[in-house]
């Protein structure tokens, strides 16, 4: 089988057309149709009907795409891992990155970074949702406590610790594993009725009356320190409050946070993504994340 015509039914498949991957791609019209047609008469069958307003892929088309997109993926970073393999890391290294940790550590991480590798720049999304690598076309994504996902490896670079923190003049209700008096709680939006706050290795549980819910752990810490409820946060937001005596902690959450660095590659990795993974995991040595 022809790999540049595999290719090319792959490039008229995403593009809609066989005008459409043309202009996509710069490549002939007259050349993207004669490799169709020879893939498809080395198969044996019909990929793409011809015709119409509208590009319709055959049953056999469908199958064919679904079981070498893989292949395909991996043939392009190979050729692009050997091609890069004797150079220094280079060009845009695409990055998705949850809002926090973004406005946290990123920038320093990233300044750091350039004046290790130079010639490699980079492209930050942050947003607080899952992004796909592939059809978004990142280059490797940081991911809180991610989903295991058999297209995604990566390493952990740090952790976090939950707390339950509130103003030294809001009392502490006296609790214990029977008993979950409610406190006025700020909480995410993402929060859930009836939850229940476990603390102190399960010897303490509250049970969080909402009085706020945000969308930023920022601004729930500074709803917390201005004395509106307690809120449960990452102790890397609040480490320099509970220094200060600002806020108090009336205990840990046995849950870890786990900060991950994905990428899509089992095999092979580009010399930047390969920098940058190694790069980040250098920067928490202790394991524990910290601003």
């Amino acid at each position: 089988m022809d790999i540049n015509a595999l290719k090319d039914f792959h490039l008229i498949a995403a593009s809609g057309g066989i005008g459409a991957a043309s202009r996509a791609s710069g490549k002939p019209k007259a050349t993207l149709s004669r490799r169709l047609t020879d893939l498809e008469e080395a198969l044996g069958v019909r990929l793409i009907e011809r015709g119409g307003q509208r590009l319709h892929i055959t049953e056999a088309g469908e199958r064919l795409l679904s079981h070498t997109v893989g292949a395909i993926r991996d043939i392009d970073e190979a050729v692009e891992s050997a091609r890069e393999a004797s150079a220094s890391p280079s060009g845009w290294l695409r990055i998705a990155a949850p809002l926090l940790f973004s406005q946290l550590a990123l920038g320093q991480l990233l300044a750091a970074f350039r004046r290790r590798y130079p010639r490699i720049h980079v492209e930050v999304i942050s947003e607080n949702r899952m992004s796909d690598l592939v059809d978004e076309h990142f280059d490797v994504a940081i991911r809180i406590n991610p989903h295991k996902n058999s297209t995604l490896v990566g390493r952990q670079f740090a952790r976090d610790k939950l707390a339950l923190v509130a103003v030294p003049t809001l009392e502490m209700p006296p609790g214990d594993a029977q008993n979950a008096p409610e406190i006025p709680a700020i909480v995410m939006s993402t929060y859930s009725d009836g939850e229940v706050w476990t603390v102190q290795g399960g010897k303490l549980h509250f049970a969080p009356q909402p009085v706020m819910r945000l969308s930023s752990l920022l601004t729930v810490r500074d709803a917390t320190l201005a004395g509106a409820g307690a809120a449960m946060l990452p102790q890397s937001i609040v480490s320099q409050q509970l220094e200060k005596g600002e806020l108090v902690c009336w205990g840990e959450a046995d849950i870890l946070t786990e900060l991950w660095v994905l990428h899509t590659s089992r095999r092979l990795q580009s010399p930047k993504v390969k920098a940058f993974v190694e790069f980040i995991c250098e920067q928490y040595p202790t394991g524990w994340f910290a601003v």
